[in-house]
């Protein structure tokens, strides 16, 4: 009797081992499968390539954007227009700002040249004008140089073009100081416009008087 009683206890024990090893092989399957699963969740993460189906663009720097780069160190106005280099092409925007520049004072010192550069820049970015450089030039009764709507043709070979390109670059890229600082509005020497008492003198380069 106490033998059969000790088999019984034996096969008990035997069939809790068993259930016990089931259990753990269970749990430790269950823990491989997740580890596994992670694994390929990881992988497909970094591995699987995502596709979309519109054009993707990525923003270029502000200053990759513009047409003109590169730094330049000058002691004088004129030794920064000696230094850089005119551009090969131009904008339509940048074509503007020269023109006013070619236009308005070729026979003004670089300061004046500056000057009106500046002016152009300045209206661009009031609410008082347009924001572009050609709005601001083109802009009716504004420019004496534009006849119905049209700017003359200029002789693009010519020194006096090279150099208002280069002062239009200059003040584009804010790369000098102008004496006009913020002024609007400007006029020759030889003109009294009625205009002027209203408003406040900044400078006055050669034939031109500068205002806010």
């Amino acid at each position: 009797m106490r033998k059969f009683t000790i088999a019984i206890a034996a096969s008990a024990a035997a069939m809790v081992a068993t259930f016990a090893g089931a259990e753990e092989t269970g749990a430790q399957a269950a823990i491989a499968a997740e580890e596994t699963t992670a694994e390929e969740t990881v992988l497909t993460e970094e591995v699987v390539p995502v596709f979309v189906s519109n054009e993707v663009v990525q923003e270029l720097p502000e200053e990759a954007t513009d047409e003109f780069t590169g730094n330049v160190e000058a002691r004088s106005l004129r030794e920064l227009v000696a230094t850089i280099a005119a551009p090969d092409e131009l904008s339509d925007e940048m074509r503007c700002l020269a023109g006013a520049v070619y236009f308005e004072s070729r026979g003004e010192p670089l300061a004046g040249q500056l000057a009106v550069a500046q002016v152009v820049i300045n209206r661009s970015e009031s609410n008082r004008f347009p924001a572009s450089y050609c709005g601001v030039v083109y802009q009716r009764a504004q420019f004496s140089f534009v006849r119905g709507g049209t700017m003359p043709r200029i002789k693009t070979g010519s020194a006096a073009w090279e150099r208002a390109t280069k002062i239009a670059r200059i003040a584009h890229q804010g790369l000098w100081e102008s004496e006009a600082q913020d002024s609007l509005y400007f006029h020759a020497t030889y003109v009294s416009p009625r205009w002027a008492s209203k408003k406040t003198r900044r400078a006055a380069i050669k034939t031109h008087i500068f205002y806010r």
